[in-house]
């Protein structure tokens, strides 16, 4: 390749998860991945071999409304051809929703400063066609005011051992969470919780034992028993990955990523 040098770029992606094994690209050659779909994409576009770096790895069926990936190419593209020709390509489940070129200090992962899940649930007792993928149905009725309350021992710098997948390779399970609610809008129920990282499953986990205090199966202390606890054996069932959704990523200010609605795009406009 003749280029002096090569141009580190940040894109934006959204997904619907479901058909996916989730995020990362894998060695199985029947697997298909958003990773090794994106990254097919965008080779074919840079007319070079590119591999991109998220900000947080999602699991099989879990969804993004605000993915933020980078990679570095050679390839002298506008940001248009970053998100039309991109998404002219990719299928009707990705989908690229900004691009921009980053000085090459900037790091999907490194770089970013905090993330931000929502866990949705459609509580009402009689299912739908239309969200079967996309969110949790649960049919009795649910105690939001209990669920938020339960929720705010969460709060800070914790111990999420409890909330920990078995097989979570994190180094430490300590993590700072910055914000957690649980919302109600209409039919749908909404866990928004945010921190500096999240270990495997973590909020999924979350999501089940706060169900369980909101069906009334367990006391509104129960949560702070268990992060004292530090055991994942002693907490609920992990909710399903299809209610979970990616919805921000924020960096620092000096890499002018851009802001995206918080989603997904079904509650952009109403939470």
């Amino acid at each position: 390749m003749s280029h002096s040098a090569s141009r580190r770029i940040a894109l934006g992606v959204e997904y619907q998860g479901t058909a996916y094994a989730g995020w990362q690209a894998q060695r199985a050659a029947t697997v298909r991945t958003v990773q090794e779909t994106l990254d097919g994409v965008l080779t074919g576009i840079a007319a070079e071999p590119i591999t991109t770096v998220c900000a947080g790895r999602t699991d099989t069926g879990v969804h993004a409304a605000a993915q933020v990936v980078h990679f570095d190419t050679f390839a002298q593209r506008e940001p248009r051809a970053w998100t039309l020709g991109v998404n002219s390509r990719l299928p009707a489940d990705i989908a690229i929703r900004w691009a921009a070129e980053v000085p090459n200090h900037f790091h999907a992962r490194f770089s970013a400063l905090r993330r931000r899940y929502r866990y949705v649930i459609l509580n009402r007792p009689l299912r739908t066609a239309l969200a079967a993928n996309s969110a949790l149905l649960v049919r009795r009725q649910l105690d939001v005011e209990r669920m938020h309350q339960a929720a705010q021992v969460l709060m800070g710098e914790r111990d999420f051992s409890s909330f920990r997948a078995a097989g979570c390779q994190s180094r430490t399970p300590m993590r700072r969470v910055e914000a957690i609610a649980v919302c109600r809008v209409g039919d749908l129920v909404v866990i928004d919780i945010t921190a500096n990282a999240f270990v495997h499953h973590m909020v999924r986990n979350i999501s089940g034992s706060l169900l369980a205090v909101g069906l009334g199966e367990r006391d509104s202390d129960w949560l702070a028993w268990l992060l004292e606890a530090r055991d994942r054996r002693l907490a609920a069932a992990t909710a399903p990955a299809h209610g979970l959704y990616l919805v921000a990523v924020d960096y620092p200010e000096e890499f002018s990523i851009p802001l995206a609605d918080t989603g997904p795009w079904f509650l952009e406009k109403l939470l």
